[in-house]
């Protein structure tokens, strides 16, 4: 019997499954408690994280005899994979298990702040009736959508973006544009300075590595449509969120939807303060209970066969 030790939340009947084989620590809360979270990684053969959770420096080096790394996800900035595989761990991410919840909150929040009357219940209901100031919204068929980043979320994210009558163009270092994922989705293949000044609404799906951080910089905001709509679910530090705010404040942007953050949580009176049509959320994109349930039982099933 092995030990398992979960650091954040997770279905419980996932958790279930894991304790009907493995002796598991389950605690949500863990993550917040280092000193308790390394001496219980030092005694664990396998440990499952989300974002939150970094699983490197201390904690990696705490990880004396772990054979296995789940992440409850997709993105792996929080684990040095390179360092985990070099002490034997293999690391298992949850791929393809919250896409749909990405891509709904991608295609919804673009759909929101494109219209723009949605935040207007408390001045109708104070007995207010911006009607004519509320009537210049925009409808979602027939704009453009931009993906930066092209993989299963990006393309998920244009089968349900065409579904509804958008245009659809992409970029990703990746493929080439000629790669069939394109003609399969009806998605034209563009460079991103295309994508960023072609586009009305901009959909962010890459990795934060060292060629993407900082990849939406204040010039490349500048750069976009003016009246454009920015939606970052990908990760923060790809984002300058200060420039952000400031297109947004200087009407040059019209309207953000921001689930990742440099920091997070973020901090109290952030840049974000007092800009108009913006959604922020904090980093649940890819969580719902379905995609939960999705993502926890395909990491329990992967983990217990690496632990066979």
């Amino acid at each position: 019997m092995s030990r398992i030790v979960v650091t954040e939340f997770m279905d419980e009947r996932a958790v279930a499954k894991l304790a009907a084989r493995h002796d598991v620590l389950y605690d949500a809360a863990l993550v917040d408690d280092p000193a308790r979270l390394a001496r219980e990684a030092a005694g664990c053969d396998a440990i499952v994280v989300r974002n939150r959770t970094q699983v490197r420096g201390a904690l990696l080096g705490a990880l004396a005899r772990c054979r296995v790394v789940g992440r409850l996800g997709v993105g792996l900035d929080n684990i040095d994979v390179a360092a985990c595989e070099a002490k034997g761990m293999k690391v298992i991410p949850a791929t393809g298990a919250n896409a749909l919840a990405v891509a709904e909150y991608v295609v919804g929040t673009a759909m929101v702040l494109l219209r723009g009357v949605y935040q207007s219940s408390a001045a109708v209901a104070s007995g207010k009736w911006p009607r004519a100031a509320l009537s210049s919204g925009r409808e979602t068929a027939g704009r453009t959508l931009g993906l930066v980043g092209f993989g299963s979320i990006g393309q998920l994210t244009a089968r349900l973006a065409r579904a509804l009558g958008m245009d659809v163009i992409a970029y990703d270092a990746m493929l080439g544009a000629g790669d069939r994922a394109y003609a399969a989705t009806g998605v034209r293949a563009a460079g991103l300075d295309e994508v960023v000044r072609a586009a009305d609404v901009v959909s962010l799906h890459v990795p934060l590595v060292d060629s993407t951080r900082g990849l939406f910089s204040a010039a490349r905001i500048a750069s976009m449509k003016r009246g454009a709509v920015l939606v970052n679910t990908a990760r923060g530090g790809i984002v300058d969120e200060v420039a952000l705010a400031r297109a947004l404040k200087d009407g040059h942007l019209g309207g953000a939807a921001i689930d990742v953050f440099g920091a997070e949580p973020l901090p109290a009176s952030s840049h974000f303060e007092g800009c108009p049509n913006l959604i922020l959320t904090p980093h649940v994109a890819g969580v719902t209970a379905e995609a939960n349930e999705r993502v926890s039982f395909l990491i329990a099933d992967k983990v217990l066969e690496a632990l066979a």
